[in-house]
């Protein structure tokens, strides 16, 4: 998520050791608290579901217009609010990290592992076992398919972006979590259509590569050069204060762009939530299970290689956390606006937050049972 530029508000001392990864030994940990919008982030997407969902009831000719302003399956009106939420947060990707990768890579095959070899079929599992057999007399079929698009999509796209402020209310190690989330990204340039299209292809869901391929290009590739060049051109000479002041100043319209997205998604369903509201929740259900169990992997398997807990804790929070800009954009470009695909990687945004604030609050507390930094060096 485009929502981690955020200021630093207090800081803790910690070992000296803590961050030899980058070689510096400056022995400070910087956290940055979320701020009014971040923390109640899940109030206001539903705000924006109930407003989205009463608009496109009442008065659904304006959103109409909006669907229709598109080419090769991809909206001019959407594809603008993603770039605005997805930009922020691609200037946070260093790639000059990605030479460090070496240095302490446990942390790393968890967080990558979890991501692309059980993640995504997980989630294609679960979206089958409950759309296709559990839930089956509550949806159409027609309908069922679009579901479990939307979650694959989901599964397929970690999170890169909304990982940095779970990783700073953990106390975890930032250089290391910018280091995973520089992979990611280049691991999600080629690695996202190919499984993406796989999962949807043995859920009998037909999926056009070029469109698959131009979402990537347009939402990943592009923004992570754009933010590249900005850095660039700002230059990170001053340890990235100057970036930092950009991210801080482009947070409200990365919000606005998030809250703009699902009042407009929920304003095209208006007609289909209001017949069937029940159809929110049964997505949520296997969204819940998902999340839970895949972070419980996670920080389980970091706790049995005894990692220390400044990398076990955003290890796990990074495999758990979804890149659902990314999937929404994908689901829209393939499915179209009004689709289920749509749907549910929008519930993914409603549900996401509340469950990683409660997973972050189960890592603090849990930090304890972990070695320290210095004692894992």
């Amino acid at each position: 998520m485009g929502r981690e530029c955020l200021r630093p508000v207090r800081k803790y001392r910690v070992d000296t050791k803590f961050n030899k990864f980058n070689g510096q030994q400056n022995g400070l940990f910087e956290e940055s608290d979320m701020g009014l919008f971040e923390r109640y982030l899940s109030l206001w997407i539903a705000f924006a579901i109930v407003g989205g969902v009463a608009l496109g009831y009442s008065m659904p000719g304006p959103f109409v217009l909006i669907s229709g302003l598109e080419f090769a399956n991809v909206n001019f009106v959407i594809a603008v609010l993603i770039w605005v939420m997805i930009y922020p947060m691609m200037l946070n990707v260093n790639l000059s990290s990605l030479k460090n990768i070496g240095k302490k890579p446990e942390g790393l095959y968890i967080t990558l592992i979890v991501n692309w070899v059980i993640k995504p079929f997980s989630m294609a599992a679960l979206g089958v076992l409950f759309f296709e057999h559990l839930f089956a007399g509550l949806v159409d079929p027609d309908q069922a398919k679009q579901y479990i698009a939307g979650m694959i999509l989901l599964g397929v796209a970690p999170c890169t972006a909304m990982v940095f402020v779970w990783s700073q209310l953990t106390r975890g190690d930032p250089n290391y979590t910018l280091v995973q989330v520089s992979i990611n990204d280049v691991i999600m340039i080629f690695a996202f259509a190919p499984i993406a299209a796989f999962l949807l292809d043995i859920t009998d869901v037909v999926v056009p590569w070029t469109t698959l391929l131009l979402s990537v290009v347009l939402y990943v590739v592009v923004p992570l050069i754009a933010g590249y060049i900005t850095r660039r051109w700002l230059g990170e000479t001053d340890g990235g204060s100057k970036v930092d002041e950009l991210c801080h100043e482009l947070k409200p319209y990365s919000i606005g762009g998030l809250v703009l997205t699902v009042v407009i998604l929920f304003a095209l369903q208006a007609n289909s939530i209001v017949e069937r509201p029940l159809v929110i929740g049964l997505i949520a259900v296997p969204l819940l299970i998902q999340t839970y169990v895949i972070f419980f992997v996670a920080y389980g398997w970091a706790y049995w290689w005894k990692l220390p807990h400044e990398i076990a804790a955003p290890a796990a929070l990074i495999g758990t956390s979804n890149f659902f800009e990314l999937a929404v954009a994908v689901a829209i470009s393939l499915f179209g606006l009004h689709s289920g695909a749509a749907l549910a990687t929008v519930v993914g945004v409603l549900v996401e937050v509340p469950v990683m604030l409660s997973l972050v609050a189960f890592t603090n507390r849990t930090r304890h049972r972990f070695v320290t930094a210095a004692a894992g060096a």
